[in-house]
């Protein structure tokens, strides 16, 4: 009796609210220590340096970053999804030669990504419309940046592979590591020798240094079936095709999404730095709420993932309704406190009344719409874990990039004012999730029939 309950599998029977949120707060833990990581210099600049500074670090640069970080994230799930494969086949050999791809793949990146956004920086930030005052720390902060991208490329890749070992935690740890050094280094460089942006992005590079080392040791020390062995870096053809083949779809999808919020980015740099510098703090408190809904996709992916591959379509629909519930009732808590609360939230980031004010009545055009994205992230979660998961990239990538794209091309010609801009939000996530919700039913429906 006692074997029996050991090998019970609590996804398929067991209470589904407990199980789901079981699964989410190691999720958000994680996630929230990735955002502290990416939110400090953004906070420090803003406080210690100025609005022009935060405007620098938060806004154009931050979309770069984002875009080309998002694309090789994308390419790192490939290469973690061959190598679980092959390590779950227990193919030590075949592992191995994905795990040395992997390695290739990251440091051929981010040689070349380095060379591209050191030259490119100055034009990529002129297109996105910067403003004049800030280009230059713009620029400063983006070269650094991309001095060190292959250390993120590195770490990124190193995590995905561990985590596909089944070792989740390592990757956690060093994040937790890496993100207090840079706190450390932050208050160091930028309020204490007074380096300004040049601080913040070399406090930046610094601890991105030490996650990537941390990760590669780990891997180069490893007791398991995989163990790399730097002199066995290179690419292997086969091995190589198959890697892109797998990632290249996702990490197309987050470049899509990049150059959506490109297109914002370059729209809000037009009214000038002070609104620039809002919405670069604004982002940071909308992250707030990404990394919960993010956590509750991830979470319901795998749980109705375990319940499809078990026959229990009863408990793929209940525990849908269950995060659908759960995820609403969290996200119109959050929606509330951070509206009552959005001034001494923006003040976190700058003194600036101007800036305070442009930024709090952001908010409160946008965040109560953040309710109507459960739906999109909880049903799009959940119809990836039973299998399908052309359509609702198709219904993602059509209803908020494109959409969201046409847009701003009408209205900044028919009505250019930020709340024009803003209103895109409640446009597309609308639009978007009620095709997620038909699509569901649609394909419950036929199910059944």
């Amino acid at each position: 009796m006692d074997a029996s309950v050991q090998t019970k599998n609590q996804i398929t029977e067991g209470i589904i609210w407990r199980q789901l949120l079981i699964f989410f707060f190691p999720i958000l833990l994680g996630t929230f220590f990735q955002q502290l990581y990416n939110t400090v210099d953004t906070v420090i600049v803003g406080q210690f340096v100025g609005k022009e500074a935060l405007a620098s670090v938060g806004g154009s640069a931050a979309q770069v970053v984002t875009l080309v970080v998002g694309f090789f994230t994308g390419l790192s799930s490939g290469a973690s999804i061959t190598i679980a494969q092959f390590v779950g086949a227990k193919d030590g050999r075949t592992a191995n030669t994905g795990l040395h791809n992997a390695y290739a793949l990251s440091l051929a990146g981010g040689i070349f990504f380095t060379f591209a956004g050191i030259i490119l920086a100055p034009s990529l930030l002129s297109l996105m419309n910067t403003p004049a005052e800030i280009m230059r720390d713009s620029v400063v902060y983006l070269r650094i940046y991309f001095a060190g991208i292959i250390f993120v490329f590195v770490y990124n890749m190193g995590s995905a592979i561990l985590r596909a070992t089944g070792d989740s935690k390592r990757p956690l740890y060093y994040l937790i590591v890496c993100c207090f050094i840079n706190i450390v280094l932050d208050i160091l460089f930028v309020v204490g020798f007074r380096m300004g942006i040049t601080g913040a992005a070399v406090a930046t590079l610094i601890a991105q240094a030490v996650s990537a080392f941390l990760v590669t040791r780990r891997l180069m020390r490893s007791d398991g079936l995989l163990m790399l062995a730097p002199k066995e870096i290179r690419f292997e053809k086969k091995m190589a095709v198959t890697q892109l083949k797998m990632g290249l779809p996702t990490g197309f999808e987050a470049i899509l999404f990049s150059i959506t919020n490109i297109a914002i980015q370059s729209a809000v740099n037009t009214f000038g730095t002070d609104t620039a510098a809002a919405w670069s703090a604004y982002g940071k408190l909308d992250a707030i709420f990404w990394m919960i809904s993010t956590a509750f996709g991830i979470s319901i992916t795998t749980f109705v993932g375990q319940n499809y591959g078990a026959g229990r379509m009863d408990r793929v629909r209940k525990s849908t309704r269950v995060c659908l519930l759960i995820d609403l009732a969290v996200s119109i808590v959050l929606v509330v406190v951070i509206i009552a609360a959005r001034t001494y939230l923006f003040r976190l980031f700058t003194s600036d009344e101007n800036v305070i004010q442009i930024g709090a009545d952001m908010l409160v055009l946008i965040m109560p719409w953040y309710i109507v994205y459960v739906f999109i992230e909880v049903l799009a979660g959940a119809l990836r874990g039973m299998g399908d998961v052309i359509v609702p990239v198709v219904i993602t990538l059509i209803g908020v990039c494109l959409l969201r794209i046409l847009w701003l091309v009408i209205v900044m010609q028919v009505s250019p004012t930020i709340p024009a801009i803003i209103f895109s939000y409640p446009v597309t996530w609308t639009t978007t999730a009620l095709a997620f919700i038909v699509y569901w039913i649609w394909k419950n429906r036929k199910r059944d029939g």
